[in-house]
């Protein structure tokens, strides 16, 4: 292949395929934003525990004590996995951007 050929290739991908994936890029960022965004506002409050030492009030049983523990810990590594692919999905963002920028 001569240069003309590879020049004709980048600038078909730069123009067909790297708009493409930045717009699934985005609709990933969108989609997980929502979801950390909603996994946040989840998530047991945990200030009212220091209330128990003047109230009295305190939970005895195991399951009364831990039973949004498991569902609380769920919440927290979604959020942490949603928030890590937003974070890949950005820098993957902007590295199309350049290439495009680069090859255009």
């Amino acid at each position: 292949m001569n240069n003309s050929t590879l020049l004709a290739i980048a600038s078909d991908f730069s123009t067909k395929v790297l708009p493409v994936i930045r717009y699934i890029l985005f609709g990933i960022i969108i989609a997980c934003a929502i979801v950390v965004v909603i996994t946040t506002l989840l998530q047991a409050n945990n200030s009212d525990n220091s209330l128990d030492a003047f109230t009295g009030v305190k939970q005895e049983s195991y399951y009364s004590q831990n039973k949004g523990a498991s569902r609380d810990v769920i919440l927290k590594r979604i959020t942490i996995i949603m928030a890590s692919i937003i974070a890949v999905c950005v820098l993957a963002f902007f590295i199309t951007e350049l290439v495009a920028g680069y090859q255009a």
